[in-house]
């Protein structure tokens, strides 16, 4: 049952703090992959000592071996679903335990409990009757945001002793941290962050090179993806406006972008993932980060524009629950296409 501990926030604007990954730290680094075979030298005990000391303080500081996660009911494994669950408005569980690499057993006992505690909802994918859908209830969407809430404050109660100059130490060396240990053989760690300097740039020329070689578009394609990013660089007030970066293994590895359209209306705009990172759930995640941050800025619904012949992004599309609103033929880029709008309603 929901505990006394949960009070509804006005707003969940807050940002997910929680890592991502689809790769467990314990699975074997000993995979095959393509270039040059690099001999690793032995890993020497004060390493492994050193390691395994500095998990223990962490795990200490933040108080993750409690029997609740922030003094609640929760465990680390069980928020980090509701933090998940909170990314979209449904997923299936098949890609819940990718994504956390979960036991499929353990997972469906915790989901079992959720669903006796009011705060999921199970259905069956309209695409395949064999596949579980999970969502968030509204009760499990206040689990959610004061979980989130507490989260924030932990931190923001960790980092508010100490200088300001210490701190960019810190959130560096755990940048240096993230970037090792995704770099490794086998690593598996995904990142959305938002753009930093250099990014915007990445975005026009990524797409031009990629829907160029892929689908034969001609430079009219990278000039409307300039005009869309430097309107969205040039806007001073972006309230209501996100973009993400994905990186996998410490590179780029996509993009998406959240745009206002209207006041009621959020556009999803620009969705790309490079060709060397399909296959591991980039595109799913950044779409349901798009979603979750339109439905935080009070969106009532969220459009899309794409082409008939981009099959795996409105597969991404469909599997997030927009819906076709109608298509029209049309000459751009150098071909004859299929414009499709799409819609999902927010609330």
């Amino acid at each position: 049952m929901i505990t006394n501990w949960l009070t509804l926030p006005e707003a969940l604007s807050r940002v997910i703090l929680l890592p991502m990954s689809n790769i467990s730290l314990t699975s074997s680094t000993n995979s095959g992959g393509a270039g040059v075979a690099v001999a690793a030298a032995p890993v020497a005990d004060g390493d492994v000592a050193a390691v395994r000391e500095f998990n223990r303080f962490y795990t200490s500081v933040l108080g993750l071996l409690r029997e609740g996660l922030l003094d609640t009911p929760y465990s680390l494994t069980e928020a980090r679903i509701i933090f998940e669950l909170a990314r979209q408005d449904e997923a299936e569980v098949a890609e819940i335990r990718r994504w956390l690499d979960l036991d499929a057993g353990y997972l469906s006992r915790i989901l079992a409990r959720f669903e006796a505690d009011g705060l999921v909802r199970k259905s069956r994918s309209p695409g395949d009757g064999r596949r579980q859908v999970i969502g968030l209830t509204q009760a499990g969407r206040a689990v959610f945001g004061r979980l989130d809430e507490l989260s924030s404050d932990q931190i923001r109660g960790l980092l508010a002793p100490i200088p300001a100059g210490r701190r960019s130490r810190l959130t560096a060396a755990m940048a240096g941290i993230r970037e090792i240990l995704a770099d490794r053989p086998g690593g598996g760690t995904v990142v959305l962050r938002p753009p930093a300097p250099g990014d915007l740039g990445w975005v026009v020329q990524r797409n031009g090179t990629l829907y160029a070689a892929e689908y034969g578009w001609d430079e009219t394609y990278e000039a409307l993806v300039a005009r869309i990013v430097a309107d969205y660089a040039a806007r001073a007030d972006r309230a209501g406006e996100a973009a993400w970066i994905a990186e996998a293994g410490g590179e780029r590895a996509g993009c998406v972008f959240c745009m206002r359209k209207s006041e009621q209306t959020a556009q999803l705009r620009l969705l790309l993932v490079e060709p060397s990172a399909r296959g591991m759930g980039i595109g799913e995640r950044l779409v349901a980060e798009c979603l979750a941050f339109a439905r935080r800025a009070g969106y009532r619904e969220i459009v899309l524009w794409t082409n008939d012949v981009l099959h795996a992004a409105r597969r991404i599309y469909q599997r997030a629950g927009f819906e076709l609103a109608g298509s029209q033929p049309h000459r751009s880029f150098g071909h004859d296409l299929v414009g499709q709008d799409w819609r999902l309603a927010l609330s």
